[in-house]
């Protein structure tokens, strides 16, 4: 069987700032002695992760000596295609990514409409690599053989035929549990709670893709998580009365407002067995 982690032709290996994309892409210096020169780590900021993530991508650049880089939207300007390069001390912390592309698009992504990690993540990162010279290539996904769902949808997500996506881990068949056993022998790791393999604090820190009960678990931890997605609520109402089109992010469950009040009340009212809707926005 070849090696899936070796490479020897542009490959993108997409680090989501997670536990799992960040062994897969130590099982990618392992088998290449290193960085191949033809490969390029990118992270995409939105804005919204948690800075336990960010000290993560951090961590990993520096104590395995892999530049990583730190790409983020933009909105369309003169002198800019829609991204920008940062660092760690340079990245947004509040959003300002995700709010650029609420502003630009008018309207709010929902469920249905997943505009935020097409255009935050994949084409930001797609634009960089073209802008390198990058016509054609792989892009190395973090997905686990436990995450079948995801492993089945990887043909169905269709942005262009400079790209072709590959999932390493779930090939040679790791699971949550092989990567827990690796950071229990790790000298850092990544500082969000591990429960049973599942990192709820990761990614978007309440993306309106995961579970009801999580998000009012996560306000109840930390209230002011509530703030800026309240705040893009209340701004969508506004740019949908300039556009005739607002919206929620979620019009089956409460606003992050009242979810803020609720967890605030101590209602217990949000079922603990939702299940998070699936996603590419890594682990």
């Amino acid at each position: 069987m070849n090696d899936p982690f070796k490479i020897d032709s542009p490959t993108c290996i997409s680090f989501s700032g997670g536990r799992t994309s960040a062994y897969m892409l130590w099982r990618v210096l392992q088998s290449n002695g290193g960085l191949p020169p033809e490969a390029v780590v990118c992270f995409a900021n939105t804005g919204k992760e948690d800075e336990a993530t960010l000290q993560f991508v951090r961590d990993c650049s520096m104590n395995w000596n892999v530049p990583i880089v730190w790409i983020e939207y933009e909105a369309a300007k003169e002198t800019a295609d829609r991204w920008r390069v940062v660092d760690f001390d340079t990245a947004s912390r509040d959003g300002e990514p995700f709010e650029a592309l609420i502003r630009t698009r008018r309207v709010l992504p929902n469920p249905v409409a997943r505009f935020c990690t097409v255009e935050l993540k994949v084409r930001a990162i797609h634009r960089y690599l073209k802008s390198i010279g990058w016509k054609e290539w792989d892009s190395m996904l973090g997905i686990r053989a436990d995450e079948q769902r995801r492993l089945a949808k990887i043909g169905n997500q269709d942005y262009g035929k400079h790209e072709e996506k590959c999932a390493p881990l779930g090939q040679v068949g790791i699971t949550k549990e092989t990567v827990g056993e690796f950071w229990r022998g790790q000298s850092f790791d990544l500082g969000l709670p591990n429960n049973n393999g599942v990192t709820m604090h990761g990614n978007c820190d309440l993306c309106f893709l995961k579970p009801t009960a999580q998000v009012a678990s996560l306000v109840a931890e930390k209230p002011e998580r509530a703030v800026w997605w309240a705040k893009m609520e209340r701004l969508s109402i506004d740019l949908g009365r300039a556009s005739g089109d607002g919206n929620v992010f979620r019009k089956d469950r409460p606003s992050y407002a009242a979810m803020a009040q609720f967890t605030a009340d101590q209602r217990d009212m949000f079922d603990p067995k939702e299940e998070a809707i699936s996603c590419f926005c890594g682990d």
